[in-house]
């Protein structure tokens, strides 16, 4: 059994259900991260009490998952086949192994994160590739427990904080691009669905950058995303979506009423008080934004995204202070 290249880890990962749905730049760099096992058999993966460091994708060959009963015989509790990952929930918990993993025949295996690489550093490198793999490690063992027939309980502090590290921004704390589209496009599938989606970015934010600093840049998204939950209500959700870029999820609002809280929200954005960041001097934000409505201009998250996204550019071209829909672009 040979230790495949590069190009076949990169094959390997994006035939797992763990990876499949990442692009293809995403999975290499998880693939720089992995490294490749063999183990002949009865050679242990890992034994009961050792850290839960990493988790793994069978490349070839058989692993059997197996527990001490109270008389220390060990009992097989669960095989592993080519393609199955396991050992992914002691690495989100962080947890000791609780089970004891071993290879049944001549065995390849694809280790992630490799040994002398944390999973927490990866989160840091890579914030955004390592919340979908949160995310789908999450759906992955819900799906395991289910079949369990266990339940996860949506109050429980692990579930809160996976989900707050898979769906909020760090920087600012609002939901986050992921959120959007899957949360949107839950939304949209709905019968009969009608949602509007605002984008705004700030006019002279470049400004902010170039006088005052990248911090004060990032101090001010964090003041705008303060002033946005305030002015939230009902099911209405703020999100950072790109960079400098916010969005405003409007469950059920039409094109007046999505205008409106357009106009409340650019006003706002206006009237912010940012001396705080500009050693006390006056500076006034001012935003564009742009405006898609469903089902008027899209009735799919995608297309309803990518119909909103590019207003505010061009409201900023024509001077900025802009409130755009489609049509007007």
């Amino acid at each position: 059994m040979s230790v495949p290249s590069r190009e076949a880890k990169i094959s390997r990962l994006a035939d797992a259900d763990l990876f499949s749905s990442f692009h293809k730049d995403e999975i290499e760099i998880i693939a720089d991260y992995s490294e490749y096992q063999r183990l002949d058999p009865d050679t242990p993966v890992f034994r009961a009490g050792n850290p839960g460091e990493a988790l793994f994708i069978i490349d070839a060959g058989e692993v059997v998952i197996s527990k001490q009963d109270p008389d220390g015989k060990a009992i097989d509790i669960a095989r592993f086949l080519t393609g199955d990952c396991f050992g992914e929930l002691d690495m989100l918990t962080g947890s000791a192994r609780t089970a004891s993993a071993r290879a049944n025949t001549n065995t390849g295996l694809l280790r992630f994160p490799r040994r002398g690489t944390a999973f927490k550093d990866i989160l840091s490198r890579h914030p955004a590739i390592s919340a979908q793999i949160l995310h789908k490690m999450l759906v992955k063992i819900a799906g395991r427990i289910r079949k369990a027939n266990s339940l996860i309980k949506e109050n429980s502090p692990l579930i809160q904080e996976l989900k707050k590290q898979v769906y909020r921004d760090k920087l600012t704390g609002l939901f986050n691009k992921t959120y959007l589209e899957e949360q949107l496009g839950r939304y949209l599938a709905k019968k009969n669905a009608r949602a509007a989606l605002l984008m705004f970015k700030p006019d002279n934010f470049k400004l902010i950058n170039d006088t005052y600093g990248h911090e004060a840049g990032d101090r001010a998204l964090q003041i705008m995303a303060r002033e946005l939950e305030r002015l939230l209500t009902g099911e209405e959700a703020a999100i950072r979506f790109l960079g400098n870029e916010l969005a405003v999820l409007l469950p059920g609002d039409g094109h007046p009423e999505a205008l409106k809280r357009a106009r409340e929200i650019q006003e706002a954005m206006n009237n912010l008080d940012l001396r705080e960041l500009t050693g006390g001097e006056l500076f006034r934000l001012t935003v564009s934004i742009g405006i898609a409505v469903c089902p008027n201009h899209a009735r799919t998250a995608d297309k309803l995204i990518d119909r909103s996204q590019g207003l505010p550019l061009i409201g900023r071209e024509r001077g900025g202070g802009q409130i755009l829909f489609p049509k007007d672009g």
